[in-house]
């Protein structure tokens, strides 16, 4: 396998095992000192798409070879790189920005690796979800990412209900085309909870929108799709103890005497906090 000298014309290598290494999500100046070495110094970078991470080589001046690794390929590839390894080379695993193995099959080549004893370590950096966290302004001490969310609104739906009473910070990673209709969801599922959207982190034209779902919702109904990669980061559950369920069925009862069961569900969804979806049972239940 090759090796490259450092500065006193030594050889330098890497000792065999997978490398995972953390790219820039935006910003190709956030690469670490030590993952430019990793990838200067591996015997090959596997990677999403060879065009995306050519870029970034490009940018550090690194002319490792590379070889494409990704959803589609993932179990005819794995096996020509677990060869490699085999043979005692080094292998730098990165995705097409931010932490590998994140929303992508570079995890199931680390299971290969642990299997056969073969090293696995990281060189950690930029994520995307971690990033968007930390901008939103939302409690950090708990969260949970839920990496994407079905692109159907029913399977959408039952996936938010699932999550809906998980006592911490919720992270997504969504496209911006299903953008408007996931934060419609997530109100009606979660409860108007506060909420960030944040975009095109590192990058030039970085925004972070704050507001409820319900609002941030209709912002994008009325703007559009906006551009760029989107992480949507949502406040935990919000407190109703002061509400009863006897209060609760009082305001229902008092509902729907001039409204129909969904809008008195959205209604108190937006006044309470309450996820709509439980308030619209307790309604049918009340309507019964």
């Amino acid at each position: 396998m090759r090796s490259k000298p450092d500065d006193d014309g030594h050889k330098n290598r890497l000792k065999t095992g997978l490398y995972l290494v953390a790219t820039p999500i935006g910003n190709l100046q956030d690469l670490s000192l030590r993952a430019h070495e990793i990838l200067s110094t591996a015997d090959i970078i596997a990677c999403e798409d060879t065009r995306v991470t050519g870029k970034l080589l490009s940018r550090h001046a690194i002319d490792t070879s590379m070889k494409a690794y990704h959803e589609h390929n993932a179990e005819h590839a794995r096996p020509a790189l677990m060869k490699i390894l085999s043979e005692g080379g080094a292998i730098a695993l990165v995705s097409d920005a931010g932490t590998p193995a994140i929303s992508d099959p570079g995890y199931r080549l680390v299971q290969d690796c642990i299997e056969r004893s073969f090293d696995v370590t990281s060189a950690p950096g930029a994520n995307a979800a971690i990033t968007g966290l930390i901008l939103s302004g939302l409690p950090t001490d708990r969260f949970l990412f839920a990496g994407f969310l079905p692109s159907k609104s029913g399977q959408r739906c039952k996936e938010l209900a699932e999550l809906a009473g998980v006592p911490a910070t919720l992270i997504f990673y969504e496209s911006a085309k299903r953008l408007a209709a996931s934060l419609s969801d997530m109100a009606e599922q979660l409860g108007d909870r506060p909420a960030a959207v944040t975009r095109e982190l590192t990058k030039l034209h970085e925004e972070i929108r704050r507001g409820s779902l319900a609002e941030l919702a209709a912002h994008y109904r009325g703007a559009g799709a906006p551009k760029g990669e989107i992480v949507v980061v949502i406040g935990r559950p919000l407190k109703a103890a002061a509400l009863s369920d006897e209060e609760l069925d009082i305001l229902i009862s008092e509902g729907l005497k001039d409204k129909s069961l969904r809008d008195v569900a959205a209604k108190l969804a937006e006044e309470t906090g309450l996820p709509k979806r439980q308030i619209y049972a307790r309604a049918l239940e009340i309507s019964k």
